[in-house]
């Protein structure tokens, strides 16, 4: 068994989730001997008081070019784990980081960038769905390439703070909660579970996961924050707000055809993962929080509150 991660190196820690991920460490940066990420100097350059904080707080700042070897090397020495929150875009870059962490006489954990959908849950479909395919090829290679690694692939389900926001155009149609107009478009018939998990939780759920020993690699976590049907959000919203809202429905039957028309246009992703989520696609049949140790996390009810308050502009 690998000793126990301790030297964490974060790629894509200034991105959507990487944000959260990165204060989840530094939250708990007395478990770890060092914490640092790897970014670009146009990063560097156009969030300087991000990075400026990340070094008040002790996190050391490695620059260079994600797609240069070299300066990947570089930045493994003196680090045993890596943690990949990189973009959608950019996630075929992983196997080179693979490639080249398997080789380091350093790293033995590797995380990547999985936070989402189980993009393996359904064997007949869930390979030809096309939001799926470029994780896939990462999947692949590491099966067929990666022996001294430790990889843990932590699926998380939606983000329920996006899916607990006001949309609008077009999007709204696939699903919405907007508090200042009392209005919500529910999913389906309102009554399927969905397993959704706050952005702030995957950090902590990583954080948990590094902290534990986990037997067998490649190896799936399938966490959550909790889980809701459309309708019970849209109570908690009524109960919180203090008002009945108005509701309209899209069916799976319309949100196929939304998805179909998106994909024509050029991407349908946010579409596609939405009907996953409302076939089913995260309800998984026990949860691995308990795997990590349980750690707190968010409820609800406290995701909605945290809905309201940023649509209001107190959040």
């Amino acid at each position: 068994m690998a000793s126990p991660p301790k030297k964490t190196l974060v790629f894509g820690a200034t991105g959507v989730i990487g944000k959260y991920i990165i204060s989840g460490l530094i939250d708990d940066k007395a478990s770890f001997e060092k914490i640092g990420i790897f970014t670009s100097p146009a990063t560097v350059e156009n969030k300087k008081d991000e990075i400026a904080a990340l070094k008040e707080q002790g996190v050391e700042i490695l620059v260079g070019n994600v797609e240069y070897e070299a300066d990947v090397v570089k930045a493994y020495d003196g680090y045993d784990t890596v943690i990949s929150a990189l973009g959608r875009s950019t996630i075929l870059l992983q196997i080179p980081l693979f490639r080249l962490a398997e080789a380091s006489p350093t790293i033995h954990t590797f995380f990547p960038s999985e936070y989402g959908t189980d993009i393996e849950y359904f064997p007949i479909t869930s390979p030809h769905e096309k939001p799926h395919q470029l994780k896939l090829q990462v999947r692949k290679y590491v099966r067929e390439h990666i022996r001294k690694l430790n990889v843990t692939y932590l699926v998380t389900g939606p983000y329920s703070d996006l899916y607990l926001s006001a949309q609008t155009g077009d999007f709204e149609r696939a699903g919405s909660f907007d508090v200042k107009s009392g209005k919500a478009v529910l999913l389906g018939d309102g009554n399927g579970k969905v397993s959704f998990t706050s952005m702030r939780d995957v950090g902590v759920l990583l954080v948990a996961a590094l902290k534990t020993p986990v037997q067998g690699s490649p190896k799936t976590l399938k966490v959550n924050s909790f889980t809701a049907t459309p309708r019970e959000i849209l109570a908690e919203f009524e109960r919180q707000t203090g008002k009945s809202w108005s509701v309209g429905y899209t069916s799976l039957e319309e949100l196929r055809r939304l998805e179909g028309d998106a994909w024509e246009r050029g991407d349908g992703t946010r579409y596609t993962l939405r009907r996953i989520w409302t076939e089913g696609g995260t309800l998984y049949a026990e949860r691995d929080n308990g795997s990590v140790g349980e750690p707190g996390v968010e409820t609800l009810e406290g995701q909605v509150r945290r809905a309201i308050e940023k649509q209001e502009g107190r959040g």
